[in-house]
């Protein structure tokens, strides 16, 4: 079968694929999560490095247990639940750094080598620099539960689940990260 024909596949379909050995479906699949995943990991931490292994211990884990999924449409809250599990273990290897750091030298590299013209893109740019140095600012825990609602869309009762934290305790994070969101780019919003 040609390459050009899973690009077209629904991922359901190219999920159920890849769980019956496909490994065509499955190296499209991970073609098409791998980018956000890696942004994940981008607001979870700010080594290069770091992310670029959290991503491909994300994908090898997923394509390692696709066959553990049981209903294609809780995909995306399963892959949630990998890259989660995974940040954690790195928290806990990193547990000494308290914080991790940021390297404030990456993160002001514009990501638009051709310039910034337009002048939006420019302030685009930049506005997105600043709200990823205030979420690598948050503590892990309102990090984690902010990025899974507001970059992944996922709902309250989702989280909880990911997370293995309580509902409750799950919304206070969502709004405690948001009031420091809030304070550290007044006054740039």
């Amino acid at each position: 079968m040609a390459k050009s024909v899973y690009k077209r596949r629904d991922i359901d379909i190219l999920i159920i694929d890849a769980q019956h050995g496909d490994m065509r479906a499955l190296e499209e699949l991970i073609k098409r999560v791998q980018k956000n995943i890696f942004t994940m990991f981008s607001y979870l931490t700010d080594k290069r490095q770091d992310i670029a292994d959290l991503t491909q211990e994300a994908l090898l884990r997923m394509a390692k247990n696709i066959t553990s999924l049981k209903d294609t449409k809780y995909f995306r809250a399963w892959l949630n639940q990998i890259v989660t599990n995974i940040f954690y273990d790195y928290i806990k290897k990193h547990k000494k750094d308290k914080k991790i750091e940021i390297d404030n030298d990456k993160l002001l590299e514009i990501k638009d080598k051709i310039g910034c013209e337009p002048g939006e893109k420019c302030l685009f740019s930049e506005m997105e620099k600043l709200i990823r140095i205030a979420l690598l600012n948050l503590p892990e825990n309102l990090r984690i539960a902010i990025i899974l609602r507001e970059y992944e869309g996922l709902s309250y009762e989702d989280i909880s689940k990911i997370t293995h934290t309580a509902l409750g305790t799950v919304k206070s994070r969502i709004s405690r990260a948001r009031l420091k969101l809030q304070q550290e780019l007044k006054e740039f919003i």
